[in-house]
């Protein structure tokens, strides 16, 4: 039998010798020499089982297991240990480990372990392939834990489905999942951002239009919903849907047919749409800005990511993730980020979410020539020189937020109403903000700059 292991152990020795002995007996092999890395690699290679070390420092075994088993609960996990009892044992499986051998293992018992585990792991594929679908989406946090398990029952049915969360939450990855575990999984999955697309395309772009239709229309063109027929259409930012296309588009999803432009005929479509927003839609209603009747069309089913400051034991996990993927695609040895470096990750503000936190990790492995990412290094790509001078984690996390505020008071020109709204904070917190850091909006407009 065949079969992908992953073995976890933060002893080097070990490591290569569990390795080169489960190889000469034809298995696939990744490592992990911590439990973090662990987590990080799970995604990337799949694996049909995991053998870990119990000790180690950090995430010890069990604590693996445990992050393991929420995410794949039908993956097998076999404990070694060199301090194993028999209560611990039974405690063990008890937890559901699959098996539990104390060190100096035994090769045939090991062997004899792996090859019962991995029948169990291939009986279950079936079944696991359903329960990954939202594997992808790290987490410990026990929201987004529920969001994910209503994810799954939703994408059983067809119901059209909004999901809401600040931009960077991972709405279109969610969206992903639910297509895969979907019936129309098969089929296409097509995304468009309705905000960043003119109005004067957007309407072509997603109905299509026929020949001479418009200046420059010198052929007949399938609109998106066309292109995810029998599959799932993603309509990101819908929010910024202009109204004349709200109408249409409730007409589409009531008749299941689009009419391209120029065209005197429609078009049968069958699609499932899943849309996302970042803005308050109910709020969009009371102003006239949104129409209530295509919200609750998109809206049988709504599902709210939280933000990443709201899931602070996910950046461990997502940082090692991002910290794997970005040295694969740099070639660079880079596999750990020391504790006090990923305490500073976690003690920041993330206002950009999971997008910001991926593009820090990318900067700091671009950066580093060390296989270790340490805290001089994340508060070196935070503040520059300053990193010197930041005599405490306190001072770090407060130069952390006075520079985000300056960006954002630069980006919007000293207009407070737009810089709360990309910081997604009410205008009375933000004011707060730009009080407790000494920050006048005001030396950011355009006639101040001009005249300073």
């Amino acid at each position: 039998m065949t079969g992908k292991i992953l073995i976890v152990d933060d002893d080097p020795d070990l490591l290569k010798l569990l390795q080169i002995r489960l190889q000469a007996n034809g298995y696939q092999i990744d490592c992990a020499a911590s439990g973090a890395e662990a987590l990080a690699r799970l995604n990337l290679s799949r694996p049909d089982l995991v053998i870990t070390d119990l000790r180690m420092d950090g995430m010890d075994g069990m604590a693996l297991f445990d992050a393991i088993h929420q995410s794949r609960p039908g993956l097998p996990v076999i404990i070694l240990t060199a301090h194993g009892s028999i209560p611990d044992a039974v405690a063990a499986t008890r937890r559901g480990v699959f098996g539990y051998l104390t060190k100096p293992f035994d090769s045939k018992q090991l062997l004899e372990e792996v090859q019962a585990a991995l029948k169990i792991s291939a009986a279950d594929t079936a079944g696991a392939a359903e329960q990954t679908s939202t594997a992808e989406i790290l987490t410990r946090n026990p929201q987004l834990q529920e969001v994910l398990a209503r994810a799954q029952l939703v994408a059983a049915g067809d119901a059209s489905l909004l999901i809401a969360g600040e931009s960077g939450t991972g709405k279109e990855l969610l969206a992903r999942a639910v297509h895969r575990a979907s019936k129309r999984a098969g089929g296409p999955f097509v995304a468009i951002n309705c905000g960043a697309i003119p109005e004067s395309l957007l309407e072509s772009e997603l109905f299509g239009h026929v020949k001479g239709a418009f200046t420059g229309a010198a052929r007949d063109k399938k609109g998106l919903f066309e292109a995810a027929s029998g599959g799932t259409l993603f309509l990101d930012e819908i929010g910024d849907m202009p109204l004349p296309l709200q109408v249409k588009l409730l007409r589409v999803l009531q008749e299941r047919q689009v009419r391209p432009v120029g065209a005197v005929q429609g078009v049968d479509v069958d699609v499932r749409v899943v849309s996302a927003t970042h803005r308050d839609l109910q709020q969009l209603i009371r102003q006239g800005q949104f129409r209530e009747d295509l919200y609750y069309r998109l809206n049988v089913v709504m599902l709210r990511l939280p933000a990443l400051d709201a899931r602070r034991e996910d950046i461990p996990l997502l940082a090692q993730y991002f910290l794997q993927r970005m040295a694969q695609k740099y070639g660079k040895n880079v596999n750990t980020i020391a504790n006090d470096a990923m305490e500073i990750l976690v003690g920041l503000n993330w206002p950009g979410n999971i997008r910001q936190l991926e593009n820090f990790v990318e900067q700091l492995v671009a950066l580093t020539a060390s296989p270790v990412i340490s805290a001089l290094a994340v508060q070196s790509l935070l503040f520059g020189e300053e990193a010197a001078v930041a005599t405490s984690f306190e001072e770090a996390r407060r130069n952390f937020e006075r520079d985000y505020l300056i960006q954002l008071l630069k980006i919007s020109a000293g207009n407070v109403a737009q810089a709360a709204r990309l910081a997604k904070r009410n205008r009375t917190d933000f004011y707060k903000l730009l009080e407790r850091n000494q920050l006048d909006p005001a030396h950011f407009k355009p006639d101040s700059r001009q005249l300073s």
